[in-house]
């Protein structure tokens, strides 16, 4: 497996789950690592508050004296959560920090690495709302609101959280070949984990209401994965080897999203 060269990478989540194993994964490698998160973390900030969020910001680029070769957007809520709060932090807490800290990452003398994570709920979850998904990747807060409030309890949560998992993955996808990322010498990329035993997913299966939901879930390998196997994927797409990756969604899931999908890839293309 190829290590990563970096200096200073930022981490989002870095408390636990993937992005603590992912930490784990690149200080054993000799990477910088500054975490942000609610705890445990050298940035401490709620990413759920539009405050916290730019203070995060700023902090991280007066610590780093404006020097990032790197960032993973591990930082996530689930069920059961309140619905706006899941596309706060999800969402908002991805994106917005990546726009801020671009011009930074831009700055870097290296070829830069970003890997935003997303969910295999991007596709998997039934009815999701189209105008949901729109409404985060046009920052319409209002509209968010809005179409939230038409669902309740777990179909709320669930479209809430999936809906903010599939803006994350078409952000990637409509920005990373762009000049400002792909031009500017950064590598946007995306991963997709499916049901990864995470203090997040153990609180949806500690739920009376998600819990037997979550369970069935068909995971063909077998069981639920770790935080360390996704850390690895991360680690491999923080390094030269993904010199060539721009804007991939990488599924991870243990073969959930093949088998409820097996014929939605490839679709045809014609001009």
């Amino acid at each position: 497996m190829q290590s990563t060269k970096y200096q200073t990478i930022i981490i989002t989540g870095s408390a636990s789950g993937i992005g603590a194993s992912t930490r784990e994964i690149l200080e054993a490698n000799g990477t910088k690592v500054i975490g942000i998160d609610l705890r445990d973390a050298d940035i401490l900030a709620d990413l759920s508050h539009s405050e916290e969020r730019n203070r995060a910001i700023s902090e991280t680029i007066e610590i780093t004296e404006g020097v990032i070769d790197g960032v993973i957007t591990s930082a996530g809520v689930g069920p059961p959560c309140d619905p706006k709060k899941i596309i706060d932090v999800n969402w908002l807490g991805t994106v917005e920090l990546l726009k801020g800290f671009r011009e930074t990452l831009a700055s870097s003398e290296n070829t830069v690495r970003v890997v935003a994570v997303s969910s295999n709920s991007a596709t998997i979850t039934p009815n999701v709302p189209e105008d949901l998904i729109e409404a985060c990747l046009t920052f319409d807060n209002e509209r968010v609101e809005h179409i939230l409030e038409g669902f309740s309890g777990m179909a709320a949560m669930a479209v809430a959280y999936a809906a903010s998992k599939t803006a994350v993955a078409r952000f990637v996808r409509q920005n990373a070949p762009t000049e400002e990322w792909a031009g500017s010498g950064i590598r946007l990329n995306s991963i997709a984990p499916g049901a990864v035993l995470t203090p997040l997913l153990q609180g949806g299966l500690d739920d009376e209401e998600f819990g037997d939901a979550i369970r069935t879930l068909p995971v063909p390998v077998g069981e639920f994965g770790s935080p360390d196997a996704i850390a690895k994927w991360i680690n491999i797409m923080m390094s030269d080897a993904a010199d060539f990756m721009c804007g991939s969604v990488v599924f991870v899931d243990g073969g959930s999203d093949a088998l409820i999908r097996p014929n939605d890839w490839p679709k045809s293309f014609s001009i």
